[in-house]
């Protein structure tokens, strides 16, 4: 309340913006990271540019979560710890990047809550956080993204970080629940494998068949106890409330359902998440970024939550 919120530089949430060299650093238990990269991108990029527009609109962001109660700026040390620095020409030098940028954060016992970037991102980010172990997933998108390659036999793309996760033993394919699968499709080989692996596909037809409430009960279930991380593409949310994105599909949940869906998580053992495929110049307005930061901060209380237990 010292600064009015259309005033400063923007950070996320008017978090302080630290790096590693500043004496508070060690402090940190819960790190905003963005990743402004779509170097994975396969038709309309734009996603680069999702994590300035996103800080931007975080300053419309407030402490408390009037619904769950919590404040996961006073539950936890929060900050901004900056971008990691892209690299737009190579996507195994990007990739490489962002996989030594989250195993410090591992190192430190930072929680990383990251906005892309396009989904090609979170394969790096469980490079580092499932490099001892795998992780359980849960996914929140219209697409499986377990696609195995693009364009002549091209591994590493946006369709194909969770095929790459499971073949590299970063996740856990029994572990594994996606949910909001939809739109019109090359073909299904990606269900196909993905369910040769073990790994629970909810289309959006059983999600508002069953309800948030029965679906997210058995997504806890499947998950457990062990650690896991959220993955929530920004393409699950219906394009008449998420414009910007580079591959829209109709037929999706609304802005609240998305809301429910993640309080719904409460009490998962997470050990990151991250907000993908924001891309501003579909949505010059900002309602998308609008939307993506408001799920952003319902991520963040679930995380400091988990952190606090």
């Amino acid at each position: 309340m010292e600064l009015a919120r259309f005033a400063g530089v923007p950070t996320f949430m008017r978090l302080p913006a630290l790096t590693p060299d500043h004496p508070r650093y060690a402090e940190v238990q819960l790190g905003l990271v963005g990743v402004p990269w779509d170097g994975g991108t396969t038709n309309r990029p734009g996603a680069r540019h999702g994590p300035r527009q996103l800080r931007d609109h975080s300053t419309m962001i407030r402490a408390l979560n009037p619904v769950t109660g919590v404040n996961p700026f006073t539950t936890v040390n929060c900050a901004d710890l900056g971008d990691v620095a892209p690299n737009p020409v190579d996507i195994h030098d990007n990739l490489n990047r962002i996989t030594a940028f989250y195993s410090d954060l591992k190192a430190r016992a930072i929680t990383p809550m990251t906005a892309g970037g396009d989904h090609l991102i979170t394969l790096p980010i469980l490079r580092a956080l499932g490099a001892d172990a795998p992780l359980g997933l849960l996914q929140f998108d219209s697409h499986t993204d377990l696609f195995d390659t693009y364009f002549a036999g091209h591994r590493f793309t946006h369709g194909t970080p969770f095929r790459r996760a499971i073949e590299e033993g970063l996740v856990d394919p029994k572990r594994f629940v996606q949910i909001g699968i939809r739109g019109t499709a090359y073909n299904t080989d990606d269900i196909a494998w993905g369910l040769s692996q073990g790994v629970r596909i909810i289309r959006i037809e059983e999600l508002f068949d069953r309800g948030v409430e029965d679906v997210m009960a058995e997504a806890r279930d499947i998950l457990g106890t062990q650690p896991s991380y959220c993955s929530f593409d920004i393409d699950f949310v219906d394009p008449a409330f998420a414009p910007g994105t580079g591959t829209p599909e109709i037929g999706g949940p609304n802005s609240y359902q998305s809301q429910q869906l993640i309080r719904a998580m409460a009490g998962l053992n997470l050990v990151g998440a991250d907000l993908v495929e924001v891309a501003p110049p579909f949505d010059p307005v900002g309602g998308t970024a609008w939307l993506g930061i408001s799920l952003m901060f319902e991520m963040m209380c679930i995380l400091a939550e988990a952190i606090k237990s």
